[in-house]
């Protein structure tokens, strides 16, 4: 149920973000709103004369068209509907792993991984200390037969 809520809330600010994009919409580039502006750029922009490497990268010619294909645009409605779709299935991916992850059958079979992982380190480690003074009292026997065999 709090996923839900998530989800929700999520959509809302989604939403209100697209509102405000669609809002703040920069008008075409051809126009320039304004008094005192001239009522159309291109008329005051000459056109290029020259075709050199060194103009081709710098960005002087507002108004005037490109010779290519225009560059396709997503109308908002669609734009908002695309972030939308992938924000709500990244969000109920998330969701969904979290809640499998937390689910108890998962937290009792962790539970019980970390049980047996502490008990086989235990019995390693009493196996080490055995065996450790096994050796240690293996030395000091040596130890004492050298001496009395001296």
């Amino acid at each position: 149920m709090r996923t839900v809520g998530v989800l929700a809330v999520a959509l809302r600010e989604l939403r209100d973000r697209v509102r405000v994009l669609e809002v703040a919409r920069v008008p075409d580039v051809g126009v320039v709103t304004g008094a005192s502006a001239p009522s159309s750029v291109s008329e005051s922009v000459p056109p290029p004369t020259s075709t050199s490497a060194d103009e081709e990268f710098v960005i002087t010619r507002l108004g005037v068209e490109p010779e290519s294909e225009p560059v396709p645009t997503v109308e908002p409605r669609l734009f908002a509907d695309l972030v939308l779709r992938e924000s709500v299935v990244k969000a109920a991916a998330l969701a969904y792993g979290v809640r499998r992850g937390l689910a108890p059958a998962n937290r009792n079979r962790i539970w019980f991984e970390m049980r047996r992982e502490v008990k086989r380190a235990r019995k390693e480690r009493k196996a080490e200390e055995r065996e450790a003074i096994r050796e240690w009292r293996a030395r000091q026997r040596a130890a004492v037969q050298e001496e009395s065999a001296a």
